[in-house]
């Protein structure tokens, strides 16, 4: 498999207090879907109570020029209602779902039980099916839980089995609080990588600044194909806890990958605009 970097604007925007204006969202994500990325994570059909930043995902939506892109777009959903919304987009190609084998997460998340979680992932992946889009159901907590719930590789890969099963075809393994260490991704990812063959498997990372870099070199050495970044890092998930840690860093992965001779395509003239503008975007 090529390696797939997925940019996450989405990710990156969610947390922020401030909102940010539509068009300043649309503009920013246009200069990323000139890049090259495989693809991008640009908005969720979620509650606008819960995450009033991304209340103008359909307006977003409305402003991107997809005419010279070979990116894909990303959306994420809490719940069923959210699934069937974003299936009346054609633009949209990937519908995200966190799956948390974490209970007190799953119900902070999604407001629900992890078993009826599964009943949305069930109902989600027929609809996909139905209107040809491919379902990306994210593993969150994948490295452990600040709660206190039960967690080892055995529920990790117990809980991938049972997605799998259901006809899940892309597996991401999130680390939604930063607490992964090169030992479990070294543990972890072959694993599910050996257990699961014909399922895509790929990770969501969160991490500090110190210890990015070491996280990008486990995954890489356990032959992870697929990342999950942020431009500079930004972002967190804000219904995990009250402090956020951010994403992996785009450029740290990018300067990575390229030192290992990989590959990557990307428009870097593009790139830069990015970088540059993210400035004004996350500014507050």
């Amino acid at each position: 498999m090529p390696m797939k970097l997925i940019e996450c604007p989405r990710d990156a925007m969610q947390g922020i207090h401030d909102f940010i204006p539509t068009a300043l969202k649309a503009k920013y994500i246009n200069l990323l879907l000139q890049v090259g990325f495989d693809t991008i994570d640009f908005g969720s059909f979620v509650s606008p109570k819960a995450i009033p930043q991304l209340s103008d995902t359909k307006e977003v939506l409305a402003q991107l020029d997809l005419s010279k892109t070979t990116s894909k777009l990303l959306a994420i959903v809490a719940n069923l209602r959210g699934a069937e919304e974003a299936m009346f987009f054609p633009e949209i190609s990937y519908i995200g779902f966190p799956f948390s084998i974490s209970e007190t997460f799953q119900q902070r998340n999604t407001n629900s039980s992890i078993r009826e979680s599964l009943t949305t992932v069930e109902k989600m992946l027929e609809l996909c099916d139905q209107h040809g889009k491919t379902a990306v159901i994210y593993l969150s907590m994948g490295f452990g839980n600040p709660y206190g719930d039960e967690y080892n590789a055995s529920i990790v890969e117990q809980w991938a089995s049972v997605l799998v099963e259901r006809g899940t075809k892309i597996l991401s393994l999130s680390d939604t609080i930063g607490v992964s260490t090169p030992a479990q991704i070294e543990e972890l990812l072959p694993l599910l990588m050996n257990s699961f063959p014909e399922t895509e498997i790929g990770l969501h990372l969160h991490s500090n600044p110190d210890t990015r870099r070491e996280k990008i070199e486990a995954a890489y050495n356990a032959g992870c194909k697929r990342f999950d970044s942020a431009l500079k890092g930004f972002g967190g998930c804000p219904m995990a806890m009250d402090s956020l840690t951010g994403n992996m860093a785009t450029e740290e992965l990018i300067n990575y990958l390229e030192q290992q001779g990989e590959s990557l395509s990307l428009n870097k003239g593009k790139w830069l605009q990015a970088m540059l503008f993210s400035e004004e975007v996350f500014k507050s």
